[in-house]
């Protein structure tokens, strides 16, 4: 290669490195609030379809006149008695709602894990009603990464937010925890998105043999979770048996992580 077209390419790639770098410092350095409030606010600038899902998921660009950035919105409201899918599977009480995402996110805010989900609030765009999330700075999924064999940097810690991940999936009951909704940022901060078809209303564990380790201090948000703070959080967007469904699991995730540290020991369940 000649000195010419090396020191090109060397050029190409710094411009690159520095493009990415730019990008990373435009991401706006905001509370949660403020995020909530630019959602609830903003102007939508343009739109379009999503490229992933299949609920019609739309990417927004908004802008408050001094901050531009994305959002994600979902109006999906269906519901049927009972709801037969390609695979012949069935589902009774089918429901698949942009509410449940909401409810998700303020679920989370209670237990603390607010951190591994984006601010979520519910808003009217265009004549439709949906839930409008702050757009991750993400890149990858956990589908490409699993399909790509690509091995965290720290794979304790990302372990420990798998099992985080785990215990919330099974106090929603969530029927499409799929690794396209599992999203990966720069500095592997693991992401949940789209609860559209969770909060069912069996009082059953959807999974149990998924719960194998639990962090401390959300064992202990779980233990302290009660049902009128819930309901205060979460009524606008879940039904009573919905609510009802998601204590009784709580009890049963409670119950089970006690039954395995009473086995195992603590040092082989809890963690920090």
């Amino acid at each position: 290669m000649s000195d010419t077209r090396c020191r090109l390419t060397a050029l190409l790639a710094a411009v690159c490195i520095a493009c990415f770098f730019s990008a990373a410092a435009q991401e706006p350095q905001l509370t949660d609030e403020q995020m909530r409030q630019f959602l609830l606010n903003a102007d939508v600038v343009k739109s379009k379809t999503a490229s992933k899902g299949i609920t019609n998921t739309q990417r927004l660009t908004m802008s408050d006149g001094r901050i531009t950035h994305d959002a994600s919105f979902q109006s999906i409201d269906e519901s049927a008695s009972k709801k037969v899918f390609d695979n012949g599977r069935s589902e009774m009480n089918f429901r698949d709602s942009y509410k449940y995402n909401i409810a998700a996110y303020e679920l989370a805010r209670l237990i603390g894990l607010a951190d591994m989900m984006p601010v979520t609030v519910q808003r009217r765009i265009r004549d439709k009603t949906g839930s409008l999330s702050w757009w991750l700075p993400v890149k990858l999924d956990e589908a490409t990464r699993m399909r790509s064999k690509i091995v965290p940097p720290d794979p304790e810690a990302w372990n420990k937010q798998m099992h985080k991940m785990r215990v919330f999936s099974q106090l929603v009951y969530d029927t499409d925890r799929n690794l396209q909704n599992v999203l990966i940022s720069e500095d592997w901060h693991l992401w949940m998105i789209d609860f559209s078809r969770a909060f069912r209303r069996y009082t059953d564990l959807e999974n149990p043999k998924n719960l194998v380790k639990c962090e401390r201090k959300l064992l202990e948000s779980l233990r302290k979770l009660n049902a009128a703070e819930l309901a205060a959080s979460t009524s606008k967007w879940l039904t009573k048996p919905e609510i009802k469904g998601i204590m009784a699991r709580r009890d049963k995730i409670v119950a089970l992580f006690e039954a395995l540290v009473a086995k195992n020991g603590e040092q082989a369940v809890l963690y920090d």
